[in-house]
């Protein structure tokens, strides 16, 4: 019988590059597209656009740092089936990813405070709650991610607040359909929350981590996945088309862009099976993004 071969470490560049864990980044940058759509093309504020997209991706890699250091202490990532982890691995040292978790969320800052002081000061203390609700995500004596409200931080800031924020930061207010816009784009990042959670429901329960799928269980955490897919077809339709008959054509498209995850959602695969459902809602949402964007501008042009 022969051995099998040890398996081959990341190197000192693509560990780190792992850990911020790549796919999960359209996350932060869709929202932002689709709140600038919000105007018209030729109205786009460059600087401003660009400073969210900035602001966004440095909150969720600082995010996922903290979430690799947090879980890698408490001996959540012992055990894992999921992509590479940092501390878990250890192969750096825990204070290494705390501080790289610390200085993505100080570009954030420095990025945020320079947005404001172009628009408007309070968006310091939206800023201020964004990198304090993704450091007690799973840091901290409770982390919140730890009792099911992993997903209400992930609707409101990768939603909501991305979505919203960057519409209003073009023109200084928000127009009503980026807030449904908003909503699917939550909702679509709820459901790449969830297909993490599902794959991760025999760890986390050993863990002591009671996500919501680690709370419904497999089957019915399913449902969760496909209540949180819906939301983002409705709610993207309602935001792209509003009352034209075309929102019927946009369900359309964004039902089929989530008809393979949610198949797989439902299927009786488990674990590391259910990678594939990490990888098919990630590219779910960034096609979410591509139809909402076009939907909306289509919309600026016939006006």
């Amino acid at each position: 019988m022969t051995a099998s071969a040890p398996p081959v470490q990341p190197g000192p560049i693509s560990r780190w590059v792992l850990a911020a864990r790549v796919r999960t980044l359209p996350a932060a940058v869709v929202p932002i597209v689709v709140g600038a759509s919000c105007v018209r093309p030729a109205s786009i504020n460059v600087l401003t656009t660009v400073l969210c997209a900035v602001v966004a991706l440095a909150l969720q890699i600082g995010t996922n740092y903290a979430n690799d250091y947090s879980d890698g202490v408490r001996g959540t990532d012992a055990v894992r089936v999921g992509p590479f982890r940092l501390t878990a691995s250890r192969l750096v040292t825990p204070s290494a990813v705390r501080n790289s978790a610390i200085a993505s969320f100080g570009v954030a800052a420095v990025a945020g405070c320079a947005l404001a002081a172009l628009t408007a000061w309070w968006l310091i203390i939206v800023g201020a709650t964004a990198i304090a609700a993704g450091w007690f995500y799973t840091g901290g004596p409770r982390p919140y991610g730890y009792y099911g409200f992993g997903e209400l931080f992930v609707f409101v800031y990768f939603g909501l607040v991305a979505t919203a924020g960057t519409a209003f930061v073009q023109h200084g207010h928000v127009p009503t359909n980026a807030w449904f816009l908003g909503a699917a784009l939550g909702a679509a990042a709820c459901a790449l929350l969830e297909a993490n959670n599902l794959r991760d429901i025999d760890g986390d329960r050993a863990a002591g981590k009671r996500t919501l799928a680690a709370r419904l269980g497999r089957k019915r955490g399913a449902l969760l996945y496909g209540f949180f897919a819906a939301v983002a077809a409705l709610a993207g339709a309602w935001g792209g088309a509003g009352y034209s008959w075309w929102a019927l054509v946009l369900l359309a498209l964004i039902d089929g862009i989530y008809h393979s995850p949610v198949r797989v959602a439902f299927s009786e695969k488990s674990g590391r099976d259910l990678l594939v459902l990490l990888v098919q809602s990630a590219r779910a949402q960034l096609l979410l993004g591509v139809v909402l964007t076009v939907a909306v501008w289509t919309i600026h042009w016939r006006v």
